[in-house]
């Protein structure tokens, strides 16, 4: 592929883009277009926490479905080809371990066995944070190439943009969450299969990830808090073990991973708490969507706290002019008319 097939491979993720307002359709639309360019035989592709990059809201069709604690474990408990220590936008596991798979912890003990051949993988990442990572997965097939990966590379910042675009426009969302009151805890054994569970757990799970019918929901994103947290206590990634997951048209929550302490509970358990996102957590989320500065995130979190004008002013060791220029330029970035809908649009009010 020569750079000007490329480019125009690429521009095709935008006329996609432009017709896609959910982050699901744009995922399916967008891999639909991959398939066109690069041949791949399963995928898994998951939104993650910007800060964290902890994944959430997966999209995938793989064989191995029915091991899926032991997948998501394994592939944060990687290291090879992980979305978090690529080298670049795109890489590749017979690349990246040297056409030696089974240097690969995933691949060793799980993917081995449905035949895997090869897995190229792709984040989502700019300087704002990770808005997501995808896995394509060829089965005994032949590796992907170099022109394949490039390909993937060249599309990614362009589906980056898209991905947190969407994530802004969630905040303009204000149907309630109609959630049972209170945290939700969900209690995964070592190997990530849930042991236990509170009265409330189950309306969270189906809230993140609505099940067909009457079946049990999968809890997916506590899955990947779990399997965080046993990243970071291995020394693999050093990124909290918690994310922050938006629910289609209505709010955000908040997902954290703990082990369990205590006379009552078994040390090796592991604790997830599910509950409303707070107003920090989710500016958090606002900021970055929105491609804010270090300086309006500051001024933002000041103005959430009730300062008018003048006591911004002060609190930043700014003049009130700047304090209305940096206003100028959030309500430029975020379509917000003014301080009202930009804090109602902030703390989901």
């Amino acid at each position: 592929m020569g750079e000007r097939p490329l480019r125009q491979l690429a521009e095709r993720i935008d006329r996609i883009g432009d017709n896609c307002h959910d982050g699901r359709a744009l995922r399916v639309a967008i891999l639909h277009e991959i398939g066109r360019n690069v041949a791949f035989d399963a995928y898994a592709w998951l939104l993650t926490d910007p800060e964290t990059e902890v994944g959430s809201d997966p999209l995938a069709d793989v064989p191995c479905l029915s091991e899926l604690p032991q997948l998501i474990r394994l592939k944060y408990s990687t290291e090879q080809n992980r979305w978090t220590r690529l080298a670049s936008t795109a890489g590749r596991l017979q690349a990246d371990t040297s056409g030696e798979p089974d240097r690969s912890l995933v691949w060793r003990e799980l993917l081995r066995g449905y035949n895997v051949s090869d897995i190229a993988s792709v984040v989502f990442r700019d300087r704002f944070g990770c808005w997501g990572f995808l896995d394509l997965w060829r089965i005994g097939g032949p590796h992907f190439t170099d022109p394949e990966t490039e390909y993937l590379a060249t599309i990614a910042p362009r589906v980056t943009d898209r991905l947190r675009g969407l994530q802004a426009r969630t905040f303009l969302a204000r149907a309630p969450l109609n959630l049972p009151e209170g945290a939700a805890v969900l209690v995964l054994a070592p190997d990530l299969q849930v042991r236990a569970q509170t009265a409330q757990t189950e309306a969270y799970l189906r809230a993140l990830v609505p099940p067909d019918g009457d079946r049990q929901p999968v809890p997916a994103g506590a899955y990947n808090v779990g399997a965080q947290l046993i990243a970071s206590e291995a020394g693999v990634d050093n990124h909290p073990a918690r994310a922050r997951v938006h629910l289609k048209d209505r709010g955000w929550l908040s997902l954290r991973a703990a082990r369990m302490a205590g006379p009552r509970g078994n040390p090796t358990d592991i604790a997830v708490t599910i509950e409303t996102a707070s107003v920090v957590e989710r500016m958090g989320v606002f900021t970055r969507a929105y491609g804010l500065s270090l300086r309006e995130a500051e001024l933002l979190a000041a103005l959430a706290g009730g300062s008018d004008s003048k006591q911004l002013a002060a609190q930043l060791y700014i003049s009130e002019n700047t304090v209305q220029d940096h206003l100028k330029s959030i309500f430029a970035k975020t379509g917000a008319r003014n301080r009202r809908v930009l804090m109602a649009r902030v703390l989901g009010s």
